[in-house]
């Protein structure tokens, strides 16, 4: 019995899946889909972007202040957008306060997470670990092992196909 208010998460046992179609391009689309769609129920939360998120991240991670481009690169990089559209992104996250020019005449163009943009990173990431920790439940180790194997083998191909065209 559920108290008003509060919902149950049923999560699938291995041994209760159906039988898993081979991965491939829409197998692997539709996991990240629904794992975004989980992600963005807790960035709408905070006013966030999955974008701004990521931006984030990047800059929350850092050891202390980054180049803005280095921080482009890597968005571009992860997620395969323009440059630009990463520009404006940082500009949102430091129009929002989470984000911060640096004043280093001898280092110009870096940007650093502000007390604001650490707490709701905190934040973020603590709520996501516990949805995330609810999807991967269940699931062996060695599963796990094997899907990051593959899945790492796809982006690699992936980038490789990416650069041959560009």
């Amino acid at each position: 019995m559920t108290t008003p208010g509060t919902t149950t998460h049923t999560i699938p046992t291995p041994a209760a899946a159906p039988t898993a179609p081979p991965v491939n391009g829409r197998v692997i689309a539709l996991a990240h889909y629904a794992a975004r769609a989980a992600l963005e129920t807790v960035l709408t939360r905070y006013d966030l972007t999955f974008q701004q998120s990521v931006t984030l991240r990047v800059v929350a991670v850092a050891d202390g202040p980054v180049a803005r481009e280095e921080v482009v690169n890597q968005v571009v990089d992860s997620l395969k957008i323009g440059a630009a559209e990463v520009r404006g992104v940082l500009d949102e996250l430091a129009a929002a306060e989470l984000v911060a020019a640096v004043d280093r005449p001898a280092e110009p163009g870096l940007v650093a997470i502000t007390d604001a943009g650490r707490e709701v990173y905190a934040r973020t990431t603590a709520e996501t670990s516990v949805i995330s920790a609810r999807i991967y439940a269940g699931i062996p180790a060695e599963d796990l092992a094997v899907a990051g194997r593959v899945l790492g083998l796809v982006t690699e191909r992936a980038n490789a196909e990416l650069a041959a065209v560009r």
